[in-house]
């Protein structure tokens, strides 16, 4: 288990979801975590309540300069330092499918607001107390259909494709201070995200997915952990500008 004692780390969408998987993953690695989100869960305030002071929360959309910056501020005052910074708010489970000519303009714009330039926002507003730690850390949530290339999810797969290789840009520039940038692309998750939405459509996803994969079983929010975890740790102190794909194997690249 990589070792995190005492480094900070901002996670965004991490009210519920993924996020907050990642979150209890890295306070389980002796990480302190302002954990940003739209808004926070009931479980959210159960972790909280035992991080004994590890965890705070932060009302935080990605869209927003003053909720991002005003994270970067807790991490700030409360816990002096910021380590690092997991990439993981974005749309997902409320993008509209369907051939990309019924797209609009307006939808379109929608998805890369927060999945890219949120990003763009959140890396920006954190870079001068990650250069500071000397040893900053980028993971980037990225997703598995950058290289599966599903249909009818245009404005999405778009998304995760220009983080990817926002992931690799990143890390050329920043990678003399010290920052390393890499990103975890995850396949089809049970997030609770994906769980409330369970309908014919989605099981029928759920199904297809666990079917194409080298390891035959659904892919949970907590498969993700040992990875994102490993990327933000000293021990991947030398991998930058990479994409490690977590899907049970059904992309090998």
């Amino acid at each position: 288990m990589a070792n995190l004692t005492d480094k900070v780390a901002l996670v965004t969408g991490a009210g519920s979801g993924i996020g907050l998987e990642l979150a209890r993953g890295l306070l389980a690695r002796g990480c302190k975590v302002v954990a940003g989100d739209i808004r926070l869960s009931d479980e959210f305030a159960r972790l909280k309540q035992s991080s004994e002071g590890r965890l705070l929360g932060a009302i935080m959309d990605v869209t927003s300069d003053q909720q991002v910056d005003a994270a970067v501020a807790m991490a700030k005052v409360n816990f002096g330092a910021l380590d690092i910074l997991i990439n993981n708010a974005g749309l997902f489970t409320t993008v509209t499918r369907g051939p990309f000519e019924d797209l609009t303009i307006a939808e379109w714009e929608k998805v890369f607001a927060v999945n890219v330039t949120g990003v763009f926002r959140t890396v920006t507003a954190c870079l001068p107390m990650l250069k500071a730690s000397g040893h900053g850390r980028i993971v980037n949530i990225t997703s598995a259909t950058v290289f599966s290339a599903p249909p009818n999810m245009l404005h999405y797969v778009a998304t995760k494709g220009a983080l990817t290789v926002m992931t690799r840009s990143m890390a050329r520039e920043l990678g003399v201070d010290g920052i390393t940038v890499n990103a975890v692309a995850p396949g089809f998750t049970l997030s609770s995200g994906v769980v409330r939405m369970e309908n014919d459509t989605t099981a029928a996803q759920i199904e297809r997915a666990r079917n194409v994969r080298a390891i035959k079983r659904d892919q949970m929010p907590e498969d993700l952990i040992g990875a994102t975890c490993f990327l933000a740790s000293e021990d991947a102190s030398f991998i930058t500008g990479q994409t490690l794909v977590v899907d049970g194997g059904a992309v090998m690249h």
